[in-house]
């Protein structure tokens, strides 16, 4: 079965996973998931992620949790979807929580947070917010 948003599918089954107690998921994977992980990664959003498999991507997430085994993602969002698009200028990225939560943005220079973009001054696709 093909999916209409894999984007949006794979942050539901990040959430899943976490509300399942579970330690990693596991979707099928693309090159722009793996940058969106990597962006969760640098943000300490997950503990670690792989990209394997050459005929069938596969995208693993090893999740992350507190010490009291709280999810350390408390929300996430899917901003811009296949039916309306949402592009942002630099000054018109939004800020997630006033600071505390982080926008993933798809720039000309690929994939980041909407912090890095607001100081390269850079707009472009604001794919999610996660906090």
């Amino acid at each position: 079965m093909s999916v209409s948003d894999p984007i949006a599918d794979m942050l539901l089954r990040m959430r899943n996973a976490q509300k399942a107690g579970l330690q990693e998921v596991e979707m099928p994977g693309s090159r722009l998931k793996g940058e969106i992980a990597r962006v969760f990664k640098q943000e300490g959003y997950i503990a670690g992620f792989m990209l394997a498999g050459d005929p069938k991507r596969v995208l693993l997430l090893t999740l992350k949790y507190a010490a009291d085994g709280e999810p350390v993602i408390r929300g996430v969002s899917r901003i811009s979807k296949p039916g309306l698009r949402r592009f942002a200028g630099y000054q018109d990225i939004p800020r997630v929580l006033n600071g505390l939560g982080t926008a993933v943005v798809s720039t000309s220079n690929g994939v980041m947070t909407g912090k890095e973009a607001r100081q390269r001054k850079l707009g472009g696709e604001v794919i999610c917010t996660i906090w």
